[in-house]
């Protein structure tokens, strides 16, 4: 089980607008972690059907911040949109109300 591959979950407005809207579930993963393996960990962590796997891999940003203008930078991410069946569901999304 790659259970450990799954860092977070991402809720924002966009990603519960398409959880409602398109069973599309968003996370937060290891930077090592591919399609196939972000696939196997949802569909056995919380048992759906997964129907497909879309990553994104955000770069570092460097900006400036504090009062001395201190260059910071974030951290590189990756996040994987993840597409179940039709009939899927996943609890750990508050949807507020049936779609």
């Amino acid at each position: 089980m790659n259970a450990y591959l799954i860092k977070k979950p991402v809720v924002t407005e966009r990603s519960i607008s398409l959880a409602k809207k398109q069973h599309v579930y968003t996370f937060e993963v290891e930077m090592s972690a591919h399609k196939g393996q972000i696939k196997e960990a949802v569909a056995s962590v919380f048992g759906v059907k997964v129907l497909s796997v879309n990553t994104v891999v955000r770069h570092r940003i460097k900006k400036k911040t504090g009062k001395k203008r201190i260059n910071t930078v974030s951290a590189k991410t990756k996040k994987a949109y993840v597409t179940l069946a039709a009939d899927n569901h996943i609890d750990l999304f508050d949807l507020g109300g049936e779609s």
